[in-house]
């Protein structure tokens, strides 16, 4: 029997013989030393594809063309895990951060003003997208972030020496008065922002008007209400579309006070949040760049300690997110219910006809968009788990799980927004309503029959309703067999527009409850 480190079969458990893995062997090469602020580099000039380069655990082979170095490489080559990189919002957080340092740091006069100015126009080269290529490291890394600081420090000083004609160092310029483990936590509050901002609000709040303009639309359809998915007393369509509308509403409060939560920032904690080998000054002057350079207000965190140790208002956001992701399923649960048929189910509504729904029942169309939505709240769900457990993980003075925990956020906040787009452009949008069927469906429903309740007393409508159900037939219909109430009487208390509005139907004084 093997045994735990026993070599692993060739063959699969159902029989396929699996690739051996590839064998990676060093071109021959002509190499270039040279040597820079204590940093050596040795250029490949054989056309192999790579360059040597030296950091303090040693001698790195790096791909010849990358403006990243040395560490990036180790961190590419220890973390071949699932190839997911940070989105676009965090790199382009980090380009932010690092020019608002450099600018900072020159302002206050501890780095020269054009080797400041060189790390400001390489970082608005990360920040507008012109780099990403170069941001290659996994999110399962090291839990700090460091690899992708790092990351982001040896692209920005290689482009920005590149840009000035002399060295420019990733440590000692590019991360000055800097840590990692300021950096990184600030860089997720700065992304999480901006993202929150442009991108999902904007889109909640297209999908919440056109909610609302079908609630308008909608208003003179009475319907059937549902509790516990059996028949309830009357609602209108309208009232059911302003619910969601409303639902979106409270959505974007959330979000609100999440977002002003995140406006505080870690930079100046440097490693610990004691803001070792940061100067005085440097951060609020650094978090006031930021603020310029993204239009969104920060400030400077109110204990450092807690802003490193700890990710609760990551994590409070996150749940926000999640919050969303329960709302956006219930209605696009309830929308699909609401479509279903078009002969055997609900059909009170009708969804656009955007795609075939069977490869073998011809002209079947299905709640797709539903669906879509449905299925990405449930990754948000997920997303916000990983989150809830990677805040777990702040233990003593920094968190350990901050690249999944981004990561997530920043994928839950993409799909709800880019679902809300197309929920509302391929569905929401051109849904109409089944007049015909609601007030079908409406005459036969046996819980009319609690408007009643004021005339006739709880039992004897509750045996009327009964009689309803049991005979399928409408509750006039058996109130005027029994003799219970006259015609006139009838037209007035069972007026099913008068049942949506608070009051007791036909101007009755008492009344029952119950759900």
């Amino acid at each position: 029997m093997a045994g735990p480190f026993s070599r692993p079969s060739s063959r699969a458990a159902g029989g396929f013989a699996l690739a051996p893995p590839p064998v990676h062997l060093p071109a021959v090469r002509t190499l270039t030393r040279t040597t820079h602020d204590r940093r050596t580099i040795m250029t490949d000039t054989s056309n192999s594809g790579f360059r040597t380069e030296r950091d303090s655990l040693g001698e790195m082979q790096v791909p010849a063309a990358a403006l990243y170095g040395p560490q990036t490489q180790r961190a590419v080559e220890n973390f071949p895990i699932s190839g997911i990189r940070f989105p676009r919002r965090f790199i382009h957080a980090l380009g932010t951060i690092k020019k608002a340092a450099a600018q900072a740091n020159v302002e206050m006069g501890l780095l020269e003003a054009d080797i400041g100015d060189a790390i400001a126009r390489a970082a608005d080269e990360v920040i507008a997208g012109t780099l990403d290529g170069e941001f290659v490291l996994d999110i399962f890394q090291t839990g700090s972030g460091t690899s992708s600081n790092m990351n982001a420090n040896e692209v920005i000083a290689t482009r920005a020496t590149q840009l000035l004609g002399r060295k420019v160092h990733p440590n000692d310029h590019v991360n000055m008065g800097q840590s990692s483990n300021d950096v990184i936590p600030t860089a997720m509050h700065v992304s999480a922002r901006i993202a929150l901002h442009h991108d999902l609000v904007p889109a909640l709040n297209r999908l919440r008007d056109a909610l609302q303009a079908k609630a308008i639309e909608f208003d003179d359809v009475v319907k059937s209400g549902r509790t516990h998915l059996m028949d309830a007393t009357p609602v209108r369509l309208g009232q059911e579309f302003a619910g969601y509308a409303s639902q979106l509403e409270h959505g974007v409060r959330r979000l609100g006070n999440a977002s002003a939560e995140l406006a505080e920032l870690a930079l100046g904690g440097t490693a610990v949040g004691t803001g070792t080998n940061a100067v005085p000054g440097f951060p609020a002057l650094a978090i006031r760049k930021i603020s310029e350079g993204t239009g969104l207000e920060f400030v400077e965190a109110e204990n450092h300690f807690e802003a490193q140790g700890a990710k609760d208002a990551y994590v409070s956001a996150s749940g926000a997110l999640n919050t969303l992701a329960v709302s956006l399923l219930k209605i696009a649960n309830d929308i699909r219910w609401l479509a279903s048929g078009p002969t055997s189910g609900l059909a009170e509504i009708t969804l656009p006809a955007i795609q075939p729904g069977s490869s073998i029942m011809p002209g079947k169309v299905n709640p797709v968009m539903s669906e879509a939505m449905m299925m990405l709240c449930a990754q948000v769900m997920g997303n916000h788990v990983a989150v809830t457990v990677g805040g777990q993980h702040g233990n003593f003075e920094l968190n350990v799980m901050m690249p999944v925990m981004a990561h997530n956020f920043l994928q839950s906040v993409s799909i709800l927004a880019n679902g809300c787009d197309a929920f509302r452009t391929n569905a929401v949008e051109g849904i109409g309503a089944n007049r015909e069927r609601c007030r079908e469906l409406l005459e036969k429903n046996p819980s009319i029959a609690t408007a009643l309740n004021a005339y006739i007393g709880y039992d004897e409508a509750a045996a009327v309703a009964k009689e309803s159900a049991k005979n399928y037939e409408s509750v006039r219909t058996v109130v005027k067999r029994r003799g219970l109430l006259s015609d006139e009487q009838l037209d007035s208390v069972l007026n099913v527009r008068e049942m949506t509005e608070p009051g007791i139907p036909g101007g009755g004084v008492v009344g029952g409850g119950g759900g």
